[in-house]
């Protein structure tokens, strides 16, 4: 009598259950605090309580413990059965903590579960002032808060608005200032300069640069200056030359470091300067 064999698996499902049952281990045996540790290094950092922000502090199934307070300017809060409770620059998960363990440590409640919720942001907060549509100061409602959030929280740059910004705060107890280049936080690669706004910082937004042109062109006055931007530019934004007008009659008024005005015959790809100003002569003939 003949034996019947049995089918063989594909080699291609073999080494997909094995790869299988290698990870599962890898799993079982990964510990804990690796597993946990892995899972922190993509969680958002947690807002830090600052003094001056309101909290509402509640334990469940224990309606007497709840409490709406504001914390003080040493970080400390009293709550009941504990008293004074410094909370302070913990995030709302490591108060619940602490209070939770105060309840339990001291037999008031068996398994205090605790939550914190933030009503007002007070505690950190910086501003944003200069050219931008809702100056203010504004909350840092996350620990990982950047310029940028900042500045959508503003409105935004106004239309007069520099391209170039100005952070300034302190800094590990020491004064902080930086420049940054707007449009290249944009740009690939520019997410370092968007740099994370810390509690007391100010952004300062300065006004655009502006040349001025008057005389024989179709649209006179002040314009926003462009980076880079020429003489015919700005002639060019200013509609042009009018039917009198004549390119040998350009001149540029400049004020020079010292403070003096000197008048210039520049040439029509020549860069223009913040503050300059440009006369468009009539044609004599």
């Amino acid at each position: 009598m003949m034996m019947q064999k049995t089918p063989s698996r594909p080699r291609a499902a073999l080494i997909a259950l094995a790869t299988a049952a290698s990870l599962g281990c890898a799993l079982l045996a990964a510990s804990p605090a690796a597993l946990a540790q892995q899972q922190g290094a993509t969680a958002p950092a947690e807002y830090r309580l600052g003094a001056g922000d309101v909290i509402r502090i509640s334990v469940y199934q224990n309606p007497d413990l709840t409490l709406e307070t504001r914390v003080g300017e040493t970080g400390v809060v009293s709550y009941p059965l504990l008293g004074t409770v410094r909370i302070g620059g913990l995030s709302a998960t490591q108060a619940e903590k602490l209070i939770a363990d105060g309840l339990k440590n001291g037999n008031f409640v068996k398994v205090p579960q605790v939550t914190i919720v933030v009503m007002q942001v007070k505690g950190n907060q910086a501003s944003v002032l200069g050219q931008v549509n809702r100056p203010g100061r504004y909350p840092l409602e996350v620990a990982d808060m950047r310029l940028t959030d900042l500045l959508a929280n503003a409105g935004g740059v106004t239309t007069t608005g520099a391209e170039i910004l100005v952070l300034s705060g302190t800094r590990n107890g020491q004064p902080y200032r930086v420049e940054i280049d707007l449009p290249s936080v944009f740009a690939p690669g520019g997410r370092g300069q968007d740099i994370v706004v810390q509690n007391g910082d100010v952004l300062w937004v300065d006004r655009a640069p502006m040349v001025y042109i008057y005389g024989e062109v179709q649209r006179p006055g002040a314009m926003r200056l462009e980076r880079s931007m020429t003489l015919m530019q700005s002639l060019a934004t200013g509609g042009g030359l009018t039917l009198r007008g004549t390119e040998k009659g350009i001149r540029v008024h400049r004020k020079s470091a010292d403070g003096k005005v000197q008048v210039l015959q520049p040439a029509m790809d020549e860069p223009l300067k913040d503050g300059d100003v440009v006369y468009v002569r009539e044609s004599l003939f």
